[in-house]
């Protein structure tokens, strides 16, 4: 395609320096290959404009720009480069969001779960399907490392195009809010919009949870403004009913808006909520019908992501005894309330919960059908929201017999100097049922050794990870590993 073609796009664009053909798109000037677009893009911590002169030394054909640099190649400049990276991407390769039914998820913890029941409930049927979120990227069957939660639009409008090359007609994806702020999705066209739940994480970013919101928010005001005759045109908001944010959403968007919840009226309800170490039981109540529904996921945090799934699956056509049938047999999701076993006496969680909400989600949960001891290793994530720290602590505390704080994702910090936060909250709830280990392989080998039969250990915040990061650098570490190898030293003892 054109540099010219894709200047085009833009009203005042003004593109200088010849008019080269363009072969691909990148944004990380080390990933460029010859013949692509560079797209200077100024982000949280880099500037791209600083990396133009290495991406022209690996072989970019032209720059997106939004100040004029100098260099020896045609350019392209934007007034703002996050949201052109947006446009080009989404006509390079023709608009796929248009051929596929995409359907989001945002909120602070909950969107892996709920894509993956989203997913797997849509291929049931025997639909095609792409889903990309924090674990990975799956179209067609084939994986794709997944750097983000939700990637940069020139990634997510090529698996966009992929999927469609693939057959499939629905896409699933995690949005996060990271993503919304930067632009990332703008083009995207949405079938349906999911709201999980709105609770303090990354301050570090968004600074105030207004901004937070605000930024969630944008999913659903760009559902557009319109409605259709034809019935796969429609587009759709599915909120939570028990979550206040969702009046906000619901304000914002002239999509049809479905509700789900257990406390409040709503659309998609669950009652006689039953939870138990190996999963959940509840009634569900829906405008299409009754059903009693097991699942093996665990908690009542997973109630609310089985029926925002639900919800979304309903408004497709799939009808309540698939659901319920399909339900029942799957498994749970990678690293989120996962169970290890490896012959041990006592059972062993490992969940993704890096926020004060998703921590006591969990520990909440374990509570209800807990009959002796919980032990909880946790740690927080260096260079992130610091403000939580303390409050995770006091929340380990609380819920925990015995909590060893230890070291997450340090990444620059001094892992120190973060244990000392969490130590602020934990110190709150009474001295004598915590240890500050440092070091995580120590923490999970000592939580095992003091785990008797019928105790419940949890080890949170990393969960389908399989790596540490210090000091710029991912060291391999998988808690289910570690926490496997840990008994089965205690179990040689």
């Amino acid at each position: 395609m054109k540099l010219s073609a894709l200047a085009s796009l833009f009203p005042h664009a003004e593109l200088t320096g010849g008019d080269p053909e363009i072969t691909g798109i990148a944004t990380d000037s080390r990933k460029v290959a010859p013949g692509d677009l560079f797209v200077c893009l100024p982000g949280f911590t880099v500037d791209g404009h600083d990396y133009a002169a290495l991406a022209i030394e690996r072989g970019a054909a032209a720059l997106v720009v939004e100040r004029p640099l100098p260099l020896s190649i045609p350019s392209i400049r934007v007034k703002d480069c996050h949201y052109a990276v947006a446009v080009i991407s989404s006509h390079y390769y023709g608009y796929p969001s248009e051929r596929l039914k995409v359907i989001g998820v945002t909120g602070t913890n909950g969107k892996t779960t709920t894509t993956a029941i989203i997913d797997s409930l849509l291929r049931a049927q025997g639909h095609g399907t792409g889903l990309m979120g924090t674990i990975r990227t799956v179209i067609a069957g084939e994986v794709f490392d997944t750097p983000n939660t939700t990637q940069e639009a020139f990634v997510l409008q090529k698996n966009f195009n992929r999927m469609v090359e693939a057959g499939a007609d629905y896409g699933i994806m995690e949005v996060s809010s990271h993503a919304l702020d930067l632009g990332r999705v703008k083009g995207v066209r949405y079938r349906t919009a999911i709201f999980t739940n709105l609770t303090q994480d990354h301050l570090d970013y968004h600074k105030t949870m207004e901004n937070y919101l605000a930024a969630k928010g944008l999913l659903f005001s760009r559902l557009g403004n319109e409605f259709s005759s034809d019935p796969e045109r429609r587009q759709y908001a599915v909120l939570n009913a028990d979550d206040p944010a969702s009046a906000a959403f619901a304000a914002m968007t002239t999509a049809h808006t479905l509700t789900y919840g257990i406390d409040n009226e709503c659309d998609v309800r669950a009652e006689n909520v039953r939870l138990t170490n190996r999963g959940t039981e509840f009634r569900l109540v829906s405008y299409a019908g009754t059903s009693d529904i097991c699942t093996k996921l665990v908690g009542k945090f997973n109630v609310y992501n089985a029926l925002a799934a639900i919800t979304a699956v309903l408004l497709e056509g799939v009808p309540l005894a698939s659901i319920r049938e399909h339900l029942e047999e799957m498994p749970p999701v990678e690293g989120r309330m996962e169970m290890v076993e490896a012959g041990q006496d006592f059972l062993a969680l490992v969940d993704y919960a890096h926020s004060p909400d998703g921590l006591e989600n969990a520990l909440a949960a374990i509570r209800q059908f807990a009959e002796k001891k919980v032990i909880t290793v946790f740690g927080c994530g260096g260079d992130r929201d610091r403000t939580k720290r303390p409050i995770m602590g006091e929340i380990a505390g609380r819920y925990s017999d015995y909590v060893l704080a230890t070291s997450d994702n340090p990444r620059t910090e001094d892992p120190a100097a973060i244990l000392r936060e969490i130590e602020g909250g934990l110190s709150q709830t009474g001295a004598g049922h915590y240890e500050i280990i440092e070091d995580r392989r120590a923490a999970i080998k000592k939580a095992v050794e003091q785990a008797g039969p019928g105790d419940v250990l949890l080890i949170a915040g990393k969960g389908h990870e399989t790596y540490q990061e210090i000091n710029r650098i991912r060291h391999h570490f998988d808690d289910r590993e570690e926490v496997r190898d840990a008994i089965k030293g205690v179990r040689i003892q």
